[in-house]
């Protein structure tokens, strides 16, 4: 079920277009990417959807409900985690989910389980009674998030969540996409971090320059690019025998060795792939690892785009 749509969606803002005839489904439960550098037209698409911005033409829904002709009704199922962070001075956390609570004109009786719900969850109880401005960047994005799933929404839009956060904090943000996925959350991260994406994202879209580059499921786009597989071969004995197999096979090549370890591109199937291992086990190499790599969002990025801002 496709819970965001957008069709030939456009904004200019005088003679610039910053965002160009956009096409765009994701499904439900969806962790999708929207991959772009700075300035591709991602945080416009965004405000589009969050109905913060009107497009110039095109038509974009959430959950079946047009952003443009319903906009409180999309701000029900709706939560927008924006890139920029603002707090009022002197207060805390729980004040200031308080109040957003009652914006969002949750009763006070109920507001304050949902609170409690929503601490737990961004791991912030421990901080509900601390002053927000002295949070730091990566506290801050948890206590945002928080208050962007007080009314439980249905999609989330995190733009460019993870900017600024040190290792660990990423990691800790991951997760817990992950567990909002798990809860049936559909989720529109946009970033320039590839490698963070990369390990949370289970669909991509490339945007540059306000055009839409390239949308479609991570694994198989990287399938769809690589004519050859990158390997490596490990080995605890018979590293000359290897290296002899390596070289003589039809359709390996670029065999690079250093020690027991060897890296080399492989064109062939995975079925003569298996046979090469075979035959280096019969040969009497001890083989520790025999694998290829799997490739990283950069290749991907770099692959598809032209460098242009």
């Amino acid at each position: 079920m496709a819970v965001v749509k957008t069709e030939n969606l456009t904004k200019h803002y005088g003679d610039f277009c910053a965002l160009k005839e956009l096409n765009l489904t994701i499904e439900e439960r969806d962790i999708f990417g929207f991959i772009g550098p700075n300035g591709a037209g991602k945080t416009t698409s965004m405000r589009i959807l969050s109905t913060l911005l009107a497009p110039t033409s095109g038509y974009a829904e959430v959950v079946g409900i047009d952003v443009t002709k319903d906009p409180y009704e999309v701000k029900k199922v709706l939560g927008f985690m924006p890139d920029s962070f603002g707090v009022y001075d002197g207060m805390r956390l729980r004040e200031y989910l308080d109040f957003f609570g009652a914006a969002y004109k949750i009763p006070r009786k109920k507001r304050r389980v949902i609170i409690d719900d929503v601490l737990e969850l961004t791991d912030l109880t421990g901080k509900a009674d601390d002053f927000v401005s002295a949070f730091s960047r990566g506290m801050k994005q948890r206590c945002c998030l928080a208050k962007t799933l007080l009314h439980d929404p249905k999609v989330l839009l995190l733009d460019e969540p993870a900017s600024g956060l040190d290792p660990r904090a990423r990691i800790e943000m991951r997760e817990l996409l992950k567990t909002l996925q798990d809860m049936g959350k559909t989720v529109l991260i946009s970033s320039h971090i590839l490698s963070e994406l990369g390990d949370m994202c289970n669909k991509i879209a490339i945007i540059e320059r306000g055009e839409l580059v390239h949308a479609g499921s991570f694994k198989e786009t990287l399938d769809s690019l690589r004519q050859e597989l990158e390997m490596r071969l490990v080995v605890l004995e018979g590293a000359d025998a290897a290296e002899k197999i390596l070289n003589e096979t039809t359709g390996i090549s670029d065999v690079e060795r250093s020690g027991n370890e060897f890296r080399f591109d492989a064109a062939i199937e995975r079925t003569e792939l298996s046979a090469v291992l075979k035959r280096l086990v019969t040969d009497g190499v001890e083989v520790l690892f025999f694998e290829h790599d799997e490739g990283t969002l950069e290749d991907v990025f770099l692959h598809l785009t032209k460098g242009g801002i």
